[in-house]
């Protein structure tokens, strides 16, 4: 039996583990990278700590990918995190799990993994081509049989398309994927920024809070003008994507908690990331406003009783100080410009409905979304192949025999924490072994 001829295109960590498992499995592998090495987007992931995967039980981690997650069992059933952690184990990438679950290089860097996935290619003699930009997959007969590239044509058995997403292009991913994938028949579900930053219209009350930090923040979302939303009437519990539970009643779109950072333009951090794909879609049919909880420890009336308390002990201190007592003091000019208090105004002259404005700012204080940020500056991109053109148990192509996908280029995405380049290895590995099996 002749040695089957496999091709894989885009060197990210789908690509690597796919090309180094369909050699491992006997396949003849090149793989073609248009970026000068392998790996480049894997390098910058998790701030260059690259969070692995997560420790999260299998049902956990299908639950953060929202509704799309179940077509991923087939592939963590054949490798999930143990095998991952193994693998890389077995080329010195010592690991280490966080109180929050994710799961990092013990080194704390991403390059010895891009490394060990590089030793795992060369080990089973896979072909590394780079600064190879491939133009088109030639189709015959219904199956695959050619790559071209800007100076080759290359004869294949076997595609994996593994290009990544359309984010961060400066790694490489340009979204050359979802143009094939289109060329050759598939539907490509629409592209949208997750996991980005949002802009907000307020940007005089921005202009004083650039580079604040806020931790423990409770952040709702509500497809609703800022005017339109209650005092401080925070839900409950916390909703999206991986956290179980009903979804939310409208008009809230998602509640987290959380940090985040005013930017020039907005707002980032952690708890604005996870609810900005939910936040991204809805913009296309509502205003969308956010409302934060500064205090989401204390109730309105724990907060204002505090403050009153504070005001009567200290009734010849500037209220700015007292403040500054709770919350960073850049914010707290914000705060008195929305609550109508001057900046020098002392405690004892405070007035009743000066203080309760003072209390709904800081539980409820509000700005506007504006327009979605370029998704090439989004970590990863949402949409996608559309999955039910995609066989689950080995990532084939229902429309192109011979054709296989994994990584990003899917209609598949996640939260923060692991689960995307999880779903990037697990895809990638049963991509690669598939295409390497006789047929």
């Amino acid at each position: 039996m002749s040695v089957k001829r496999v091709i894989v295109i885009g060197g990210g960590a789908g690509g690597m583990l796919a090309a180094g498992r369909a050699a491992e499995m006997g396949a003849q592998v090149t793989l073609l990278e248009k970026m000068e090495r392998p790996g480049k987007k894997l390098l910058i992931s998790g701030n260059a700590r690259c969070n692995l995967t997560n420790a999260r039980s299998l049902d956990g981690f299908i639950s953060m990918y929202g509704g799309n997650g179940k077509f991923l069992y087939g592939a963590f059933q054949r490798f999930f995190r143990a095998e991952l952690l193994k693998l890389l184990g077995s080329y010195g990438v010592k690991t280490l799990a966080e109180a929050d679950g994710r799961i990092f290089p013990a080194a704390g860097n991403a390059a010895g993994v891009a490394h060990a996935l590089e030793r795992y290619m060369a080990k089973n003699g896979v072909e590394v081509v780079t600064g190879a930009s491939v133009h088109a997959i030639e189709v015959r007969g219904g199956r695959v049989a050619e790559v071209k590239t800007a100076a080759d044509a290359c004869a294949a058995d076997a595609v994996v398309l593994a290009t990544g997403g359309a984010s961060y292009p400066q790694t490489g991913s340009t979204g050359d994927g979802y143009r094939m994938a289109a060329g050759l028949g598939h539907t490509i579900t629409r592209l949208r920024p997750a996991l980005i930053p949002l802009t907000l219209k307020e940007q005089g009350l921005l202009e004083n809070m650039q580079g604040i930090s806020l931790h423990n923040v409770r952040l709702a979302a509500l497809a609703c003008a800022s005017d339109d939303i209650k005092d401080y009437a925070m839900p409950k519990n916390d909703s999206g994507r991986g956290l179980g539970g009903r979804s939310p009643r409208p008009p809230l779109i998602e509640c987290r908690t959380g940090d985040l950072i005013f930017t020039h333009y907005g707002v980032s951090g952690p708890a604005v990331l996870l609810m900005s794909l939910a936040v991204t879609d809805a913009l296309e049919s509502t205003p969308v406003s956010l409302a934060m909880d500064l205090l989401p420890g204390k109730t309105g009336h724990r907060l204002r009783h505090e403050l009153q308390e504070a005001f009567d002990r200290h009734g010849s201190r500037h209220v700015h100080n007292i403040l500054a007592e709770l919350l960073p003091g850049r914010i707290a000019g914000t705060l008195f410009h929305i609550a109508g208090i001057g900046p020098q105004i002392k405690a004892n002259q405070v007035t009743a409905l000066q203080r309760e404005s003072l209390v709904t700012a800081i539980k409820s204080l509000r700005f506007t979304v504006g327009r979605p940020r370029p998704l090439a500056g989004a970590m990863v991109t949402a949409g996608g192949v559309r999955l039910d053109e995609v066989d689950p148990h080995t990532l084939q192509s229902k429309l192109v025999k011979g054709l296989y996908f994994c990584g990003e280029v899917l209609d598949i995405d996640a939260d923060t924490g692991g689960f995307n380049l999880q779903a990037a290895f697990s895809t990638g590995w049963l991509a690669g072994e598939s295409a390497a099996l006789p047929g």
